[in-house]
């Protein structure tokens, strides 16, 4: 195994990595703000109204994304086994 497999192997997991955690940190990202400018709004410091909203879309993005993300990770994982012998030999 050369350093550049090991180098393209390393920058394909960060790839789908991000990939996979992309949708839901989005989504805390969008409503995050959503409920700052809420609560700038309305002069209201409740630091729980801002983590039942986010709660609520992580679970629905999760239910939505959640089979891609899957599937994004079981490709990755059988590509990565499928090339475990050109690696070795």
């Amino acid at each position: 195994m050369t350093p550049q497999t090991v180098l393209t192997l390393t920058q394909q997991a960060l790839w789908v990595t991000a990939l996979v955690a992309a949708p839901l940190l989005l989504t805390a990202l969008v409503v995050g703000l959503v409920v700052s400018i809420f609560q700038a709004a309305t002069q209201i410091n409740e630091m729980t109204l801002s983590f039942i909203p986010k709660l609520l879309a992580m679970f629905v993005a999760l239910v939505l994304a959640g089979p891609w993300m899957l599937a994004m990770l079981v490709d990755y994982v059988q590509r990565l086994f499928q090339s475990i012998p050109q690696m070795i030999g």
